[in-house]
């Protein structure tokens, strides 16, 4: 018989203790409850959601309570697709007391005319409105798109917002999609930047203004099946977001 010393068991409960903590700490990541890097309320205290039909039916008023000033709601998808809940939460989102703005997700696939064409039948114009939103990602890994045709259309794109609007339009996108799409590119834009395991550096050009931290936030006055809500933080103090975005 193997005979069990007393070192011997206090290194299992000791192992045992660690792998209980570590599958406690997963668990409550994997739900929500816990995230990797949570910013801090005094360095950046103008925080954010994005949402989309996903989120289902939006209480803003629930929303706004929970210390959320601003919010990112989808509107288009490439040349074709319209969000369908974007009317509801575009209109009830400005009824409350956050500064909303709309995205559009980037389509690799069809034309950047076409796909202006789609926000800008959607989208109304608002002075009070943030700008409108690129979203950028790379939603295939085989035979990724090339570059300066990737940037042509976003010159388009961008351009065509910005008349419209009247406003810098903002892209939001990956470290991975930046490096290849936007580095030392010579678009005009203001950068929202993904970054869920840490802070956002500084190499960024130009300097990011938005971060989305967290892709699995919980946060009441949400009723669809996505239990999850995507939160953001400005990178700003509350009086510099108004000044700029007020």
């Amino acid at each position: 018989m193997i005979s069990i010393t007393k070192k011997m068991w206090r290194s299992l409960i000791a192992w045992g203790g660690l792998l209980a903590v570590l599958l406690v700490v997963g668990l409550l990541i994997w739900r929500g409850v816990l995230w990797f890097n949570m910013p801090s309320r005094r360095k950046y205290p103008v925080r954010g959601v994005d949402v989309s039909h996903y989120q289902g039916a939006v209480d803003w008023d629930v929303i706004a309570s929970q210390g959320i000033s601003f919010a990112f709601i989808k509107a288009t998808e490439g040349s074709g697709s319209v969000d369908e809940r974007f009317a509801e939460n575009w209109e009830n989102a400005r009824k409350s007391e956050i500064y909303a703005g709309a995205y559009h997700f980037f389509s690799f696939d069809s034309p950047a005319d076409t796909q202006a064409d789609n926000f800008c039948s959607v989208v109304p114009v608002a002075e009070d409105s943030l700008p409108p939103v690129v979203d950028l990602e790379l939603y295939r890994t085989d035979d990724l798109p090339d570059v300066e045709a990737v940037r042509e259309n976003l010159r388009i794109l961008l351009d065509r917002l910005r008349e419209k609007y009247g406003k810098t339009p903002i892209i939001y996108t990956t470290n991975t999609c930046w490096e290849r799409y936007l580095r030392d590119s010579d678009l005009e834009y203001t950068l929202w930047i993904r970054s869920i395991l840490k802070p956002p550096s500084s190499h960024y050009s130009p300097p990011w203004e938005f971060w989305q931290y967290n892709p699995r936030g919980i946060l009441d006055g949400c009723d669809g099946d996505e239990q999850f809500i995507d939160l953001n933080a400005f990178c700003g103090t509350g009086e510099e977001f108004l000044e700029k975005y007020g």
